[in-house]
């Protein structure tokens, strides 16, 4: 297989090497660069039955895209870009796109490790997944602990994790293990509407619905001792606990608020776009600086539901193993859906500012940049890509080849191969649930759907996406992991 056309016939894939495929830059079509597709044979195979590739090459017709789009080996059809797909735009002659950090602002997942071992776990392992999940409210529209007034909310959308620390809703090391510290700067909640306010007033510490998730795992496998150590985990068996969750409704509503902006202004910039999904504005416009300072509000409102979580999860261990002493240390926390300004070298150019946006990835710097955690700068960024439920996931650290080849960027989860419509059809909800038990995971679900949508097998191979991130040496496996017990919404 050498060349393959995309969904719509009006794009030639080009094979580059086993892991490595391009879309060539087309003027003709209004690409101002190409588009590189990290997959293997059978992944680029499903992406050009979707809009996936497509999609990508419409990002590449954006005014002030650098260097290429990049879709990752998790990479499926998502709104305007596909998901999975990362893109650079300069910041003074480029533009920000709310379809391209999406509707989940900040969606990412955190990692926590603990002192206990499976055989410790396993004969409470029901009791403590029903006590996660009477503590940690779930589904579309929960409520989470409590309710913020409007000062309260302000605080917040400043401070990110720091305000739940410091009411008691978390150590203060858990800040140090966070993209960003937990708190993006120049976050204004001026530039957030009241309906965002009202919806993300009442759900602050929730998990939501979808394929968010909380999952009880063990170490099934650890390929870097050195690495592992330093994050904490120290042998197979080990339980630990990962929680994917992003902004729920407050950073839906800013993407809705800010697309309706953006679309607005395109006649106002003269802009003609290949997808209306794809609506910008310039990144050195009002419109720009405002939809930034209200994404960033957003980015600091998902880091403190998450932080929010990982109390309600920890006084949930305390209550079953009736004990502080579980060391459960935040390990990192990182985001997928993103757009930040960041500096990078182009093409043997000098460091240029950019604004990158993450679609469905996962930042993956390497050793020695300077926003890492102290006790992760030299081994590199950890990254953590959750699996489906009922199927591994892993934790990597950045390499250093992820700057040139993807913006510092790898995949973010398995990524859908099946729509949700199309899992129900399939499967049942006795089918899904027997299907995970004959695996010894237990799973509380709020609803039947919230169970069958997310089947296993709606979703790509992990360990094969994975196994790209790695062989490219984009970022290198550390640890696999393996659920015991899942709550979803």
């Amino acid at each position: 297989m050498s060349e393959l056309l995309t969904k719509s016939g009006s794009h030639r894939v080009r094979k580059i090497s086993d892991l490595i495929f391009r879309i060539e830059k087309n003027e003709s079509k209004g690409m101002n660069v190409p588009v590189t597709i990290y997959a293997n044979d059978n992944l680029i195979s499903k992406m050009i039955t979707d809009r996936t590739i497509d999609q990508a090459a419409n990002v590449a017709t954006l005014p002030g895209v650098v260097k290429h789009v990049v879709v990752l080996p998790d990479g499926h059809e998502g709104y305007g870009f596909p998901v999975g797909g990362v893109a650079a735009t300069d910041l003074q002659d480029g533009v920000v796109s709310p379809g391209g950090v999406g509707y989940d602002i900040n969606c990412g997942v955190r990692l926590i490790r603990t002192v206990l071992s499976e055989s410790d776990l396993r004969p409470r392992l029901k009791d403590l997944i029903n006590e996660l999940f009477k503590s940690v409210p779930t589904g579309v529209g929960s409520e989470g602990a409590f309710k913020l007034t409007r000062s309260e909310m302000d605080e917040l959308l400043v401070e990110g994790t720091n305000w739940a620390i410091e009411r008691g809703y978390g150590w203060g090391q858990d800040i140090e293990a966070c993209e960003e510290n937990g708190k993006m700067k120049g976050a204004d909640p001026s530039r957030v509407s009241d309906i965002a306010r009202k919806r993300g007033g009442i759900q602050l510490g929730s998990l939501g619905s979808g394929n968010h998730f909380l999952e009880v795992q063990k170490v099934d496998k650890i390929y870097d001792k050195t690495a592992a150590k330093s994050m904490g985990l120290s042998h197979e068996g080990q339980v630990t606990i990962l929680i994917h969750c992003g902004s729920r409704g407050f950073g839906h509503q800013v993407c809705s608020d800010y697309l309706r902006v953006s679309e607005l202004a395109l006649k106002k910039y003269g802009f003609r776009l290949a997808d209306r999904e794809l609506a910008c504005v310039p990144n050195d416009s009002v419109e720009g600086d405002d939809y930034r300072k209200a994404m960033y509000s957003a980015l600091n409102f998902a880091w403190c539901n998450r932080q929010m979580i990982t109390h309600w999860t920890r006084k949930a261990f305390k209550r079953i193993f009736k004990t502080n002493e579980l060391d459960m240390q935040l390990v990192y926390d990182v985001s997928h859906n993103i757009a930040k300004v960041e500096r990078h070298r182009l093409n043997g150019e000098g460091m240029r500012d950019l604004v990158v946006h993450r679609k469905g990835a996962t930042r993956a710097f390497p050793a020695e940049m300077q926003q890492l955690p102290p006790k992760y700068y030299s081994i590199g960024q950890p990254v953590i890509i959750p699996g489906s439920m009922g199927t591994a996931s892993w934790v990597l650290i950045g390499n250093k080849k992820s700057l040139d080849l993807s913006f510092g960027s790898t995949a973010h989860g398995a990524g859908r191969t099946m729509s949700r419509s199309a899992a129900k059809r399939a499967h049942s909800m006795e089918g899904v649930r027997k299907s995970l038990e004959t695996k010894g995971i237990y799973v509380k679900s709020l609803t039947k759907d919230g169970l069958i949508e997310e089947a296993p097998d709606a979703y790509k191979d992990v360990d094969a996406v994975v196994d790209i991130s790695h062989s490219l040496e984009i970022a290198s496996k550390v640890a696999r992991l393996v659920p015991l017990g899942v709550i979803k919404g």
